[in-house]
């Protein structure tokens, strides 16, 4: 249906609406603890402050929210080198310049991200707002009001930590722990709080835009290069068999 519809119209109006009235008695339950949102494609992001994540869930629990979705997290930080659109390899064309700075899929949209990464290494932080590099987002679901919402909070650059949701939502348990193993939050409160996938001797947080891949640095990003040549095992083929 056509955004110009005037039935599709008003059906964005009345979901704004309910959104709009959503995120009021959000705020009249936790106050200044409510620090950004932003109402967007029908769907609501809040932005808590990190004191204020626990009670944020015991709210919207009271609230009928009683679906929880997902946790997990986000590193706002500007891809590190290598990247495959500034990495410089001999032979190949840069045919992605001229996109830098392109809108976003529909689907980065949602998630919050208005366009590319900037050519400046500026940290852009999504829907509503953020002030540090990292973020904790969850997404919570009322099958009784038939509305969700996403809610989020900004994690200290150094020391990233907060109060686990394990005793409101159990199903955040496996997110907190993934999330944990990936980004290196700390969820403070979380009953075993211990790696899903890496081995435990494991160091560093592969989800974090600055850990180290070793495959990008010992061979560029797939697709830079056509042919690659390996020292001792090449064979010209003109030579035969």
């Amino acid at each position: 249906m056509s955004s110009a519809d005037p039935t599709a119209t008003g059906a964005n109006t009345a979901t704004d609406d309910r959104h709009q009235a959503l995120l009021e008695d959000l705020t009249s339950r936790l106050g200044d603890a409510v620090v950004g949102s932003h109402i967007r494609n029908g769907d609501l992001w809040v932005r808590i402050r990190p004191d204020g994540w626990l009670r944020a869930a015991q709210e919207c629990k009271a609230m009928s929210f009683d679906y929880f979705c997902y946790l997990s997290g986000i590193d706002w930080l500007p891809h590190t080198w290598p990247n495959p659109k500034v990495i410089e390899a001999p032979g190949v064309v840069d045919t992605e310049s001229s996109d830098d700075g392109a809108d976003a899929s529909p689907q980065e949209a949602e998630a919050g991200f208005e366009t590319d990464e900037p050519s400046s290494g500026e940290i852009v932080t999504g829907f509503a707002g953020g002030d540090t590099r990292f973020q904790v987002l969850a997404r919570l679901y009322s099958t009784v009001r038939h509305i969700g919402l996403t809610l989020k909070a900004d994690l200290d650059d150094e020391t990233p930590s907060i109060q686990t949701w394990t005793g409101e939502y159990p199903g955040a348990d496996w997110c907190e722990r993934e999330t944990y193993e990936m980004y290196g939050f700390e969820f403070v409160g979380h009953p075993n709080l211990v790696k899903l996938y890496l081995p435990g001797e494991f160091e560093g947080f592969p989800l974090r835009k600055d850990f180290p891949l070793l495959a990008r640095e010992v061979k560029p990003w797939p697709g830079l290069v056509d042919v690659e040549l390996f020292p001792d095992t090449y064979q010209d083929p003109a030579e035969g068999a």
